[in-house]
């Protein structure tokens, strides 16, 4: 049975830690309590949020409807044959343990994607990426639930059409649906590509004498350098990258270029060029800058922090900030990655 909660702290699910509160809030667990909470006057006579794991969203005042979380969860595998195995996985999962089961059965695909804060249905929202590899290269598909009609239907590569932690559940079907599993292609022993075109991942395995590295340590090169990089949201709110990195022409690059000879790039495809949006807001003087209970991490810049007594509009207000620094010094437009929500 559904249990409806009144003025809900939503401090313990979101990673910046803002006590902001939920005017109703409820817990599901399954597919079938979506569905029955659909034909509620809980859900029909309110607006409504659904939330993970609360990692890449900055709550920036209490919010005046019904807040629900995801807490489908179950792992299973789906199809298997001599090379991959299909593996289904709750949207309500926390993504690192959902990885972790994934290297615990010596499957490839995901270790580079280690310690990624989240759920695995938020995952594919986002298409997270980190070191060369995205979620849209293991993906096989989704199961979701209609808000409109409650069916459970599925979606293939194809149709979730994935960028650049972009997918059309970001855009086109922004709020219409709720994912309700997760399934990927991993490979199995023998048959798995490491990716290792990330040079900090070799710097690793080299400074540890790893000279044929397993899925397992990638995926511990990839924990230690988060970890050194990226602030625990248990010690200090915030929403791991708060910002994308850029991705420009390779003429506009050319001209930045002459100018700061040392920027950091990464070549793409069709002449696009990626830049390094922390280098960018660390170059304009943004790292550790503190103001009104909010800052910079001041070992990364692209992540924005909770020093405990700010709230999420300071946040949107630095945020704003550093986009026009960045604009006015690069002439580079920065986009967040962070989703805003305001009621």
């Amino acid at each position: 049975m559904l249990k409806f909660l009144q003025s809900q702290s939503l401090a313990d699910y979101n990673t910046f830690g803002f006590d902001v509160k939920a005017e109703l809030f409820v817990e599901i667990n399954s597919v079938e309590e979506f569905q029955e909470l659909l034909h509620t006057p809980e859900w029909n006579e309110n607006q409504h949020l659904i939330l993970g794991g609360g990692s890449n969203i900055l709550l920036t005042d209490d919010y005046h409807g019904l807040v629900i979380i995801n807490r489908i969860s179950g792992t299973n595998i789906l199809e298997e044959d001599d090379k991959s195995v299909v593996v289904k996985c709750g949207g309500g999962e926390n993504w690192h343990q959902f990885v972790l089961y994934t290297l615990q059965q010596n499957l490839g695909g995901l270790e580079n994607l280690s310690l990624i804060p989240g759920t695995v249905g938020a995952a594919p929202m986002q298409n997270i990426g980190a070191y060369g590899v995205e979620i849209k290269d293991t993906f096989h598909s989704l199961e979701a639930i209609n808000l409109k009609t409650a069916k459970l239907v599925v979606f293939f590569p194809d149709e979730c059409e994935f960028g650049y932690r972009e997918s059309i559940f970001k855009h086109k079907f922004k709020g219409e649906y709720l994912i309700a599993s997760v399934s990927f292609r991993l490979d199995k022993p023998g048959f798995h590509h490491l990716n290792l075109d990330y040079g900090i991942i070799k710097n690793v395995l080299k400074d540890k004498k790893i000279e044929n590295p397993t899925i397992q340590d990638v995926s511990n090169a990839v924990i230690e350098i988060r970890q050194s990089k990226l602030p625990d949201p248990v010690e200090i709110g915030n929403s791991g990258s708060f910002f994308k990195n850029p991705i420009i022409e390779s003429s506009e690059f050319e001209k930045l270029k002459s100018e700061f000879p040392e920027m950091p790039f990464y070549e793409l495809e069709e002449g696009k060029i990626k830049l390094a949006a922390g280098w960018l807001i660390e170059k304009a003087g943004w790292k550790g800058h503190q103001e009104n209970g909010v800052g910079v991490h001041q070992r990364q810049a692209l992540v924005l922090v909770n020093h405990g007594e700010g709230s999420g509009k300071d946040i949107l207000n630095l945020a704003k900030k550093i986009q026009d620094s960045i604009h006015s010094r690069f002439g580079v437009e920065l986009s967040p990655e962070v989703n805003f929500i305001s009621t």
